[in-house]
């Protein structure tokens, strides 16, 4: 299957913000995990809490920015799928868990990221 540029746009948001995060501390222990509620972009440990990064990327800010793109409906098909990460992978259930945002709107002089640590409760 051809990548679109969109999924290849994705992509790359992913990678900059694995890198990102990685450069603060976190560990990955999954990317691109997929269930029947959804995908979780990246599953990461910081210290002991399991986190898990919505990767959000808009080139134009016209329908809103990355950050605004995180609305209720996707939260809620977040936590769904972070439920079913933990009850597969049980090893982590027990620990502290958190809901993060990577949000990447592009500009002229690149893409810059926007760190959002627990930017929702589930």
């Amino acid at each position: 299957m051809i990548a679109t540029s969109k999924q290849l746009s994705g992509k790359r948001a992913e990678d900059f913000s694995l890198q990102h995060l990685q450069a603060h501390g976190l560990r990955l222990l999954c990317r691109n995990w997929s269930c029947r509620s959804g995908e979780l972009d990246l599953v990461m440990l910081d210290g002991d809490t399991v986190v898990f990064v919505e990767v959000r990327y808009r080139r134009h800010a016209a329908w809103g920015g990355a950050l605004e793109s995180v609305d209720l409906r996707k939260q809620q098909k977040l936590i769904k799928a972070a439920q079913l990460f933990l009850l597969k992978e049980s090893r982590w259930a027990k620990h502290p868990c958190r809901f993060d945002v990577v949000a990447i709107d592009s500009t002229e002089s690149g893409a810059k990221p926007c760190w959002i640590r627990n930017a929702f409760d589930s």
